[in-house]
């Protein structure tokens, strides 16, 4: 109840703040041009440090009003133009007229600009930059420092926060998640998650990320089924550098990495590389991780067209932590781990090579085209005691008149995989009212799936590293998009974004005989997106969109089935309106979305016609919600950053299975209306920042999630409760004669030391004429600490 008052609480100061009356003084006006006097609509210009900015519009050019009458600078930017600040005094009236000159060389960002959401664009994004993300960059991985952005719920099996983590947005787990690196598609093809474990200190050669909520703009790969995630490592660093980061804290955790750069040699060529090495003992017992990689990329530049070439490579060893902890250990042993064989490890290794060009073939016209490989390859190895010898293919042991039908074993379970493929766009832009993209792209997938067995305590006429099963795959995945903005009035935007994508899956699975048979499955998808954005002034936007997503089952959906009970892709309507206010003190946003899904699959507990409890498709659920979100300068050394997403996440009929090992039949159950499982009706996330003196932050970083059902019946014995955690962050930074910066950072997790469960699992059946549920949780970490050093020269 406590922290239920404190969230409504903080929600009437969201609403109160965005309603306070802005500083209606003094307005400033322009225009924006290059440097033979074309008018350059959309760039962007805003007042340092304030929360005040705009966009010039189709005839470039701006107005800002009710500035205070002090000295501001304003700095003015644009896509492939150097950025310009210019001091004003707004008690001066007057018009500005303020030129961009051309970058002596092409930019990086270009590439993903086609895939990028953009003030136009009418969705709800966060956008989060290199500065954010190294201030919380002491080891954890990418999902935890995005933990503080809207609608995000995050994960870690070791409960440390490094090794296997998760991230759900607006619910949705990381296989409905979109994720691109420079534009190329990263998840994994068949089971569409995300594996961030195998690129560990990825973070590190970032330059943004950009988080699409909702089905997003057209982009490549997986379906966007709830978020886009749009990583950019690229950017071109002019003058040569050194980093060295070195941090480490509780549970053994630490890490060191070494960044180096050329800078721009003979304004043409540029080399930049990175080395690291992350360990961690975790949280839970023997849930340690250790993890190695590195990132070299080599630069081509001219003044119209750019060459990169990245190699990047991650290697990992984790022990397994998959099992969480049963329901009755939480209070005694909130750290247990069931797996005690000491080589209970996932060992695997993923190496990516990325050539990216783009080239101006016009004023108007610019092509992007990149090509990509990466193989991944690895095992992890489980001790499994007293397995039947029948489930391997293999005979029993006969000793004498005895005979053996279990035994003691250890096998691997292997995974040989290379991905590649190219994307393209054509970007195109009128410097006047339309800018449009035509772009896609095409990759195939091919996965070698194999067990084998390295030692039997009792074996009988079988060699080591017997493969008792495999599996080859092929995955095929081509789409094209066009997309286009058009200014229909001063005031008013709209974009039209139409995609079609083709899935073509070869795999190992059951035929209608139930025989273990290669099959295929083609699928053809069109995902129409449309909205609108008025610029109400220059404080103020509103947009509204609706957007279709749909997407393939995954593996396990289509191996354990046949084609009778193979069930049907998903598919999503995606409505989103929304409402922006800027002024120089404070930002603020609302937006509100309603997401309706048809055949959205879920788990149930049905066994199918194979004998396997797949994932079914309920014919209608939704998700419908409001994120706000708030930044604002309460004083001038304090500033607040929050957000909250409220929601409601329905399934309207589900029927829940039970077996029952009273009679060895199934039971179903009817429920209207329930909760989708693992979708709290409350997260918000917040971070007031305070600089009492030059170079020095104070953070209290604050983060809660409401409470969360296992599964789709909404029975309070199968869930997570609420949770609301607390970190304090501090950051002190300085400038020597003999460093560009020495930056110190210190972060006190989980201060209050909340015992929470981020994530679990549940098993319900019936015995003895009851319904039990058999919980397992994956408790995080209490009170713990992080600190680290960063030296730039």
């Amino acid at each position: 109840m406590k922290k239920t008052t404190t969230y409504l609480i903080l929600l009437v100061a969201l609403l109160w703040l965005s309603t306070l009356p802005a500083w209606a003084q003094r307005t400033i006006s322009g225009t924006v041009s290059d440097a033979d006097g074309g008018t350059l609509p959309g760039a962007a210009v805003v007042l340092e440090g304030t929360y005040k900015g705009t966009f010039t519009d189709a005839t470039g050019t701006f107005r800002l009003t009710n500035l205070k009458p002090v000295t501001l600078s304003i700095q003015v930017s644009m896509l492939g133009y150097e950025t310009q600040s210019q001091t004003i005094d707004p008690s001066q009236n007057g018009t500005l007229a303020i030129k961009l000159v051309r970058t002596a060389v092409a930019v990086d960002e270009v590439v993903v600009s086609a895939t990028r959401a953009n003030q136009k664009s009418a969705i709800a994004y966060t956008d989060v930059t290199r500065r954010d993300l190294n201030k919380l960059n002491l080891g954890q991985d990418i999902p935890q420092l995005l933990n503080f952005t809207p609608s995000i719920v995050t994960t870690s099996d070791a409960g440390a926060g490094v090794g296997y983590t998760g991230i759900r947005i607006r619910g949705s787990d990381a296989t409905r998640v979109n994720v691109t690196l420079n534009g190329i598609p990263y998840n994994d093809a068949e089971s569409q998650g995300t594996f961030f474990v195998n690129m560990p200190d990825f973070a590190s050669s970032v330059s943004t990320v950009q988080i699409q909520r909702g089905v997003g703009t057209s982009t490549n790969g997986a379906g966007a089924f709830g978020a886009s995630v749009n990583i950019q490592t690229n950017k071109l660093e002019q003058k040569p550098y050194a980093e060295v980061n070195m941090s480490g804290g509780s549970f053994g955790t630490r890490k060191v990495n070494v960044l180096v750069g050329t800078g721009l040699l003979n304004n043409h060529f540029v080399l930049d590389a990175r080395l690291s090495k992350i360990h961690s003992d975790g949280y839970i017992d023997r849930a340690f991780s250790d993890l190695k990689s590195f990132y070299i990329s080599g630069g081509y530049y001219t003044k119209k067209s750019f060459f990169r070439l990245n190699v990047f490579s991650g290697q990992e060893q984790t022990y397994q932590a998959w099992n969480g902890v049963p329901e009755n250990l939480l209070k005694t042993d909130r750290t247990y781990n069931s797996f005690t064989y000491d080589n209970q490890t996932d060992n695997y290794q993923q190496d990516n090579y990325q050539l990216i060009s783009s080239h101006e073939l016009t004023k108007n016209w610019r092509a992007n085209l990149s090509f990509f490989y990466t193989k991944g390859k690895g095992y992890y190895e489980e001790f499994r005691p007293q397995d039947a010898y029948s489930k391997y293919g293999l005979p029993n042991v006969v000793i004498g008149d005895s005979t053996i039908r279990q035994t003691d074993l250890i096998r691997r379970l292997w995974l040989d995989n290379d991905f590649y493929g190219g994307v393209f766009s054509f970007d195109y832009n009128s410097f006047g009212k339309l800018t449009a993209n035509i772009g896609g792209g095409w990759n195939q997938y091919k996965g070698a799936h194999y067990g084998e067995i390295i030692w039997e305590r009792v074996a009988g006429n079988t060699n080591i590293r017997d493969r008792y099963y495999e599996d080859n795959a092929t995955k095929r995945d081509f789409n094209l998009y066009a997309k286009a903005f058009y200014q229909l009035t001063p005031k008013l935007n709209g974009f039209v974004d139409a995609q079609i994508r083709t899935v073509d899956y070869s795999f190992l699975g059951y035929n209608s005989q139930l025989q273990n048979v290669q099959q295929n499955a083609k699928l053809t998808f069109f995902n129409p997106k449309a909205g609108l954005t008025y610029t109400i002034n220059d404080r103020s936007t509103a947009y509204a969109s609706v957007g279709v997503g749909q997407r393939e089952p995954n593996r396990n959906d289509y191996t354990q089935s046949t084609p009778e009970s193979r069930p049907k892709a998903e598919k999503l309507i995606d409505y989103e309106a929304g409402y922006k206010v800027q002024t120089q003190n404070l930002a603020f946003t609302v937006n509100g979305y309603y997401m309706n899904y048809r055949n959205q699959l879920v788990l149930s507990g049905k066994l199918n016609d194979v004998g396997a409890a797949n994932r079914v498709n309920v014919a209608n659920s939704y998700r419908a919600g409001l994120e706000l979100e708030l930044g604002t300068r309460l004083a001038k050394q304090l500033r607040w950053n929050v957000n909250a997403t409220f929601s409601q996440n329905k399934v309207r009929n589900f029927t829940e299975y039970l077996d029952n090992f009273d009679n060895g039949q199934q039971e179903s159950r009817q429920y209207s209306r329930t909760d989708i499982s693992f979708s709290p009706n409350a997260i918000a996330g917040s971070q007031l920042l305070f600089m009492p003196a030059k170079g020095l932050e104070v953070g209290l970083l604050s983060k809660y999630v409401g409470k969360q059902y296992m599964d789709n019946t909404s029975n309070e014995s199968r869930k997570l409760n609420s949770y609301f955690t607390n970190d304090i962050r501090l950051i002190y930074s300085l400038k020597p004669k003999f460093a560009q910066e020495i930056v110190f950072t210190v972060l006190f997790n989980n201060v209050f030391n909340e015992l929470y469960e981020s994530n679990g699992y549940t098993y319900a059946y019936i015995s003895e004429g009851k319904v039990t549920a058999d919980n397992g949780y994956y408790p995080q970490a209490g009170r713990n600490f992080l600190a680290g050093i960063r030296v730039r020269f």
